[in-house]
């Protein structure tokens, strides 16, 4: 598929559907419209892309080069479902529903997922994220990988069983440790300290990583067995019994993953 030639629909205007749409459209790419269940939302994504906007499946166009849909989880079968369109090549976003899904229903498709966490008004460099490509067939993961390449230097062909075990371990990497800064956050504001205190801590703990394995760079009471400074903690943590639950637990695997508990 020529490059600046393909026409684009994008099915979703959320955080992903946002920064992906401004990343094709910056390398010269046609998104040529915007679905959304709100047609505001389409409106809002299609007017920095120059596409039209649609809250109707049925007014697709039917005869884009690629579909993209980049939608909630639980709502792909049912649009895809809905999508009676067979032309051209038609891909999912997600990192943990099979490539399956369109299996049945469409001739070329595949995923194209990114594996980042997006959100609508933070633009991001596409570069270094790793984009991990799935095909129905070799001429469908070429074109995606064309395209894939011209918006990011690290993209990989990773089948549906690996990709849904990548995001499982990207939930623990991201998502779980965003909801640990927020409890963070949430600790702090006793005292009169900002969370920003904490961000030289949170930035050196991410660039040990550049270095040393995550098991490496443990450091604190749980892998110390300092057990007075444990203690102390789960006092303080008496008038947050779910944090303290939690520290507990997490304490206990970090010893147990590296045998500290009984040294």
């Amino acid at each position: 598929m020529p490059h600046k030639n393909q026409h684009i629909v994008l099915i979703g205007a959320g955080n992903l559907a946002t920064q992906l749409g401004l990343a094709l459209y910056e390398q010269g790419y046609s998104i040529v419209q915007v679905y959304s269940r709100t047609i505001a939302a389409a409106q809002t994504l299609a007017s920095q892309i120059k596409a039209t906007a649609t809250d109707n499946l049925a007014q697709l166009m039917p005869t884009a080069n690629l579909y993209i849909y980049a939608i909630k989880d639980d709502a792909l079968p049912e649009v895809i479902n809905k999508v009676t369109i067979d032309y051209g090549i038609h891909v999912h976003t997600s990192g943990s529903v099979p490539m399956a899904v369109f299996e049945g229903k469409r001739t070329n498709f595949g995923v194209f997922y990114p594996l980042q966490t997006f959100k609508k008004e933070k633009r991001v460099d596409f570069q270094p994220i790793p984009i991990f490509l799935e095909a129905s067939n070799k001429q469908t993961f070429d074109n995606l990988n064309d395209i894939a390449k011209t918006i990011s230097k690290n993209v990989y062909n990773s089948n549906s069983e690996d990709r849904q075990i990548l995001h499982l371990s990207a939930v623990f990497a991201c998502n779980f440790t965003n909801h640990f800064y927020a409890i963070a956050g949430e600790v702090l504001k006793s005292t009169n300290l900002p969370f920003a205190v904490l961000l030289p801590l949170i930035r050196e703990g991410v660039n040990k990583l550049e270095t040393l394995t995550p098991k490496e760079a443990q450091t604190g009471p749980a892998v110390r067995n300092d057990q007075n400074i444990i203690n102390n903690h789960l006092k303080l943590l008496k008038v947050y019994p779910e944090w303290q639950e939690i520290y507990q637990q997490i304490t206990k695997n970090i010893q147990n993953y590296h045998n500290t508990k009984n040294e």
